[in-house]
């Protein structure tokens, strides 16, 4: 093993490990604090579970050897054509860019389009954004488990690689529908979301007092609403941003080897790329603990109330 492998394997271990834990506290933040219990901290709550797993993965991959020899059953099947080819993370890592599809639509017809947003989760909220999450699954699934049966074989105790017509093709088209339309319909919507925002801001300044019950006024809900907004706003960006960077290298070097360049997929930089896509799932829950004052307050809430308790205990 190179020193460049080494590296790379200590560094993916450390992305690993972050992630497992980072991952962790937010599930359990979420699952424990009834106020976060929200349709967006919902698909934050599955982006950590799918990160988790993601991580998990990462690490189990990086520090379990493969056997000598791949047994020419179930077992081998799987060490081939999800384990040892990378299928299964990639799967995770589509997913995840999926749900963050999801978490961004979700905040672009809440904002854009308010009444047909409340006119369709009206009945079943609940269960509607369980099915949004389930389509999440359906479409990376699709496309990773197609990719490991067309590209990949067990032979004679080995996994190789099957040349296929059209490779090259179906290189370009997983590109295209695991990054370039997922980038462009989430950079669309984050447009329409700020310029709808601005909108919004531009109505909530000059419109007259009207007192509602409990002495509240109509413009200063609306304005604390628009605040709301533009904070899960901004902290989405941000993961938007985040995501973009730490995919764009591999789905580039991807691309142009699809294209017909020169390119190894076993070097370094290759390695890197993916490295750099296996961070993704690790940095959300920094993003969080700087950009998210919800989370932060539920993570108060959860261990300051706990160290309270334990020091009233002991005195």
């Amino acid at each position: 093993m190179t020193e460049s492998e080494v590296a790379l394997r200590v560094y993916q271990d450390m992305v690993a490990i972050v992630g497992f834990f980072g991952n962790s506290l937010v599930c359990f933040v979420i699952f424990k604090v009834r106020a976060m219990r929200t349709r967006t901290n919902a698909f934050i709550f599955h982006q950590a579970v799918i990160d988790f797993i993601g991580c998990t993965a990462i690490l189990l991959k990086s520090e379990i050897p493969l056997p000598d020899s791949i047994p020419s059953d179930a077992l081998g099947w799987f060490i081939c054509n999800a384990w040892n080819s990378n299928c299964l993370l990639f799967f995770l890592y589509t997913l995840s860019t999926f749900n963050l599809l999801a978490m961004t639509m979700e905040q672009y017809f809440a904002i854009v389009h308010p009444f047909k947003y409340q006119a369709v989760l009206a009945a079943w909220p609940r269960l509607k954004v369980g099915v949004a999450m389930a389509v999440c699954w359906l479409f990376p699934f699709s496309l990773e488990f197609i990719r490991s049966l067309l590209f990949y074989k067990e032979e004679n105790g080995r996994c190789i690689v099957i040349p296929i017509a059209g490779s090259k093709t179906i290189g370009v088209v997983t590109v295209f529908l695991q990054y370039v339309l997922p980038v462009a319909v989430m950079l669309f919507a984050y447009i329409r979301i700020g310029v709808e925002m601005k909108r919004g801001a531009a109505r909530v300044g000059p419109a007259p007092a009207q007192h509602l019950p409990n002495r509240a006024n109509a413009p200063d809900m609306a304005e604390s609403l628009l605040k709301a907004r533009r904070k899960t706003f901004k902290l989405l960006v941000v993961v938007f941003v985040t995501f973009v960077i730490c995919w764009t290298p591999n789905e580039t070097i991807f691309l142009l080897f699809n294209l017909g360049m020169d390119i190894d997929l076993t070097e370094w930089f290759y390695s890197l790329s993916v490295a750099m896509v296996a961070t993704n799932s690790c940095v959300n829950p920094i993003i969080y603990a700087f950009k998210y004052r919800q989370f932060r307050n539920g993570v108060r809430q959860i261990f300051c109330s706990r160290a309270g308790q334990a020091i009233d205990v002991s005195a």
